[in-house]
């Protein structure tokens, strides 16, 4: 399932009553790259879909740029969505793109929403999902990938959203017929409503959210950019000694990366010429959305 730029917009700003309100605006300053901020970050939290990557191709010259900020000091980190993956298939993923991650330093929501899941009585969930994915980090908790048994949906005692690329209309009328039997809480573990892929934008697990939102009236849970829980993992992973003006987010997405960004404290750089706003006007979409970030890039 695909849609278009302004589908994905109008779609992000008809949430913007679920989402974080952000703090006054700054007058942003442009730049070309990365490189060109490098003087005054420290520290470079990056979006992976739209400064990395887009789908399975590395943005032309971005690995080269990380390295670069990598050899010179800095300490750079993944803060992403990306909650479909288990970490160690990300890590694959990112070193065969030609990426130098620490583990430690690759934040995504779904590890984000496994930390909260150890605090949480232990419940029996229906997870939305791509099985071949695998399951290694979920290990330990009881669930069911949710496909288009009826009977995997009523059992659940909790849901979680984790990757739609196995999802369906059938399957998200199931879901809402659960709820609507019997309400139960939903995680969503990425709040994208799209990703930017190499052929448009893919539908992702906060569209779906949303949906159960506005058509059901209960409030999803959710794990990662825009809100501070992946923010609070992403700094705490920092430790002591690291001052916020010093940190920078960069990202394509002015309702996740930027949006975050500010709730959090700390600045931000919107990418405008990859992903999101790739053939886009960015400058319309910052002055119709009053989310405004401290920087744009033409590319990472």
């Amino acid at each position: 399932m695909t849609t278009t730029f302004e589908q994905a917009f109008a779609a992000y700003q008809d949430a913007r009553d679920r989402l974080p309100v952000p703090g006054p605006a700054p007058i942003p300053r442009r730049a070309d790259t990365l490189v060109d901020l490098a003087d005054l970050f420290d520290v470079f939290l990056l979006d992976a879909f739209g400064v990395l990557n887009i789908g399975e191709t590395a943005i032309p010259n971005a690995p080269e740029r990380v390295t670069a900020l990598q050899a010179a000091g800095k300490r750079v980190m993944v803060v992403s969505n990306a909650a479909g993956y288990p970490h160690h298939m990300l890590m694959q993923k990112y070193a065969r793109l030609g990426y130098d991650f620490a583990p430690r330093d690759v934040i995504t929501s779904r590890k984000t929403l496994l930390s909260a899941l150890r605090g949480e009585e232990r419940r029996h969930w229906g997870v939305m999902a791509t099985p071949g994915l695998g399951r290694s980090d979920l290990d330990g908790i009881g669930l069911s990938f949710l496909a288009d048994d009826p009977a995997a949906y009523q059992r659940a005692e909790g849901f979680m959203l984790l990757g739609a690329g196995a999802w369906t209309e059938q399957r998200q009328a199931l879901l809402e017929d659960a709820l609507r039997a019997e309400p139960r809480e939903v995680w969503v573990g990425n709040p994208d409503i799209v990703a930017p892929r190499e052929q448009g934008f893919s539908l992702e697990p906060g569209h779906f959210a949303h949906r159960l939102a506005e058509t059901l009236g209960i409030a999803p849970r959710f794990f990662g950019k825009p809100f501070g829980n992946i923010f609070d993992m992403a700094l705490a992973a920092l430790g002591d000694g690291v001052q916020r003006e010093r940190i920078l987010m960069v990202g394509d997405s002015l309702h996740t990366d930027i949006l975050g960004a500010r709730t959090a404290g700390i600045a931000s750089a919107l990418v405008c010429e990859y992903g999101f706003f790739a053939g886009a006007d960015a400058d319309a979409a910052i002055s119709a959305s009053g989310i405004v970030p401290d920087f744009i890039l033409r590319r990472p």
